[in-house]
């Protein structure tokens, strides 16, 4: 049995590193504004845990299917509509139960699937030990009374926990002053900056996205790909956030919060969404460089987000 729940994840993993090979090619294209571009990611991680989904002709995998891959039929309740599972491995003659072609590959994904959920599990309460520790380390941080709270234990500004995010502020911070004598926060203005990062890191449920990435990553621990994947869509978040803190700000406002971002560019923690953290100078270029959208160009992007979620999500029809 759970041989056959690996296959299926070695299936997935392998469409979903196709997927998100395509979306780092149109990451370095800058067709999209970063926040457009994060929803992309929902492309290789539908396909990294979901095995089946709805056949289209005009499904990528259509073309894809010619070459490599096969489509197994799952449920069709009519002519126009087909439940499909792909299968990029096909090492089987049948599926349901999966029988082999060759009995040593039954040893193999029984011996593999071992190996998988073993390190699976033990990345798992890894991560659950950080996080816990994460959280302990700042449950004595002392609000403000003004929206966030500071503490002596972090390095710099954060939003911790997921479902009662705080926005965490380094007491050095707060005083105007770090080990090094900078003033990150040389005015009202640059808080008011990074307390509006914070805040759309938190109305865009960030901290949750970043632990559902995480948990796929562990899962498909064995294809490195999906680390890679996993770092460009922290990146991606981030810049997307940047994006969206400053949509309504006028170009000296923007300078401002770029200057903010260098000053509190430190302290980095897996678990918490950090003004500071992910390619502090790409993250810069990236605010320098924003163009306000106008309701066409937004109309426009939206709609070719929802023509790749749809030619990338579908199987072969």
């Amino acid at each position: 049995m759970l041989g056959e729940i690996f296959y299926w994840i070695f299936n997935m993993s392998i469409i979903a590193s196709l997927m998100g090979l395509l979306v780092m090619v149109i990451r370095k294209t800058n067709l999209l504004p970063k926040r457009g571009l994060v929803f992309l990611w929902i492309i290789p991680a539908v396909r990294a845990c979901i095995p089946f989904g709805i056949s289209s002709r005009y499904s990528l995998m259509s073309l894809i299917s010619r070459l490599t891959t096969r489509t197994i039929t799952v449920f069709q309740p009519t002519e126009e509509i087909k439940l499909s599972m792909t299968n990029a491995v096909m090492a089987a003659d049948s599926y349901f139960p999966i029988t082999y072609k060759e009995n040593r590959l039954e040893v193999i994904f029984e011996v593999a699937s071992f190996l998988w959920i073993v390190i699976a599990a033990a990345l798992l309460i890894t991560l659950a030990i950080l996080y816990v520790t994460t959280k302990r380390e700042v449950r004595d941080a002392k609000p403000s009374g003004k929206g966030y709270y500071v503490s002596e234990k972090v390095l710099g500004p954060a939003v911790y926990g997921i479902l009662r995010p705080r926005i965490i502020l380094p007491v050095a911070f707060i005083e105007g002053q770090r080990a090094d004598d900078a003033h990150p926060f040389r005015d009202d203005k640059a808080l008011k900056y990074v307390l509006q990062h914070e805040n759309t890191h938190i109305l865009r449920h960030d901290n949750l996205w970043r632990m559902l990435g995480f948990f796929l990553a562990v899962v498909h621990w064995f294809n490195p790909f999906s680390w890679i994947f996993l770092k460009a869509f922290l990146g991606d978040v981030e810049m997307a956030c940047d994006e969206a803190a400053i949509a309504k700000y006028e170009e000296k406002d923007r300078k401002e919060y770029a200057r903010t971002l260098l000053d509190c560019a430190q302290g980095k923690s897996l678990f918490v969404s950090a003004f500071g953290g992910a390619k502090v100078r790409t993250r810069i270029e990236n605010v320098l460089s924003y163009r306000k959208m106008t309701i066409l160009s937004a109309a426009g992007f939206a709609a070719l987000i929802i023509a790749l979620l749809y030619v990338l999500l579908t199987n072969a029809g």
